[in-house]
């Protein structure tokens, strides 16, 4: 049982944490912290926060776990304002989608009591924004993932771990670099891809005729461009070593299918889709079964 829970951004992620520990019944109160008074308010009336705050000291105070859930830009200055309050007891982690760069900001400042800071980083979200995006079951079935520090002892992991665990998430660990590679590959760089293509197709002066003939394919591709604009510049700019790498590894690969087109060559063509379609099948052929494999192993706890 969590005495008092305190988030810093009660939009999607935040609000979704608060209203998933409240649905668990692991948590007695909420406290939540923003920029905008009018979001918070609504927060309260949707019974995501209980108590809101615009003070960081009230806001910390006995609070046994923190969560910054705001664009990562703002971690550093947000960390810094919670240090002189933080008490001893107190375990604070974070949402963010990358964590170099949090890691970095995190030993700037929090200094002496940077054992008290689990990073992590929730696996889900939604295209809308705001307190009313947020899910109480948002992250079941989800993963996260923390990237302890090696000064985390195992009880400030251990919460966090089982805060996540108690939203319905499979908790699990990659190293700081670790995850900043792998999400540039797999969630970085298809936003930026869907952001280019919705962006290109608006220029167009034709766009309203491209729009009305836009179907469910072009829906699907572009879904995540209706994400924050401001979060995702934050990811990009925090991410952007691993996010070029990624980059110019796509615009090798479209090069070559343009190489493909001029030369009219097909076979290479069907060879490129081919591989990406066994790929894609494995790839969820691999979900299914591990969903799968725990809902057989919920059923026989």
């Amino acid at each position: 049982m969590l005495n008092k829970v305190t988030i810093f951004g009660v939009g999607l992620i935040g609000g979704s944490f608060a209203l998933a520990l409240k649905k668990a019944g692991v948590v007695q109160s909420v406290t939540g912290v923003g920029r905008r008074s009018a979001t918070l308010q609504r927060a309260l009336e949707l019974g995501i926060i209980d108590v809101a705050s615009t003070s960081v000291a009230e806001a910390v105070q006995d609070a046994d776990l923190i969560l910054i859930a705001t664009p990562v830009a703002q971690t550093a200055s947000l960390l810094a304002a919670i240090k002189p309050h933080l008490q001893p007891h107190t375990v604070v982690t974070d949402a963010g989608s990358t964590k170099s760069d949090v890691v970095a900001a995190a030993r700037a400042a929090l200094g002496e009591k940077i054992a008290q800071f689990v990073p992590g980083h929730p696996i889900a979200g939604r295209e809308q924004n705001g307190p009313d995006a947020a899910l109480a079951d948002l992250y079941v079935g989800k993963k996260v993932v923390l990237t302890a520090l090696e000064e985390n002892p195992p009880a400030a992991i251990e919460t966090v771990k089982a805060a996540w665990q108690q939203c319905g998430a499979h908790v699990h660990h990659l190293s700081a670099q670790e995850h900043d590679a792998v999400f540039a590959a797999v969630s970085h760089l298809p936003h930026l891809l869907a952001y280019a293509l919705v962006d290109d197709i608006a220029a167009k002066p034709h766009a309203a005729l491209l729009f009305q003939y836009a179907a469910s394919g072009f829906r699907d591709f572009t879904r995540i461009a209706g994400s924050s604009a401001e979060m995702w510049r934050d990811i990009s700019l925090a991410n952007k070593p691993a996010l070029l790498q990624e980059l110019d590894a796509y615009l090798t690969q479209l090069g070559s299918l343009r190489t493909m087109l001029v030369e009219n060559d097909g076979a290479a063509l069907e060879q490129l889709f081919g591989r990406a379609q066994k790929a894609r099948h494995d790839w969820i052929s691999a979900i299914e079964a591990a969903e799968q494999n725990r809902s057989s192993e919920q059923g026989g706890d």
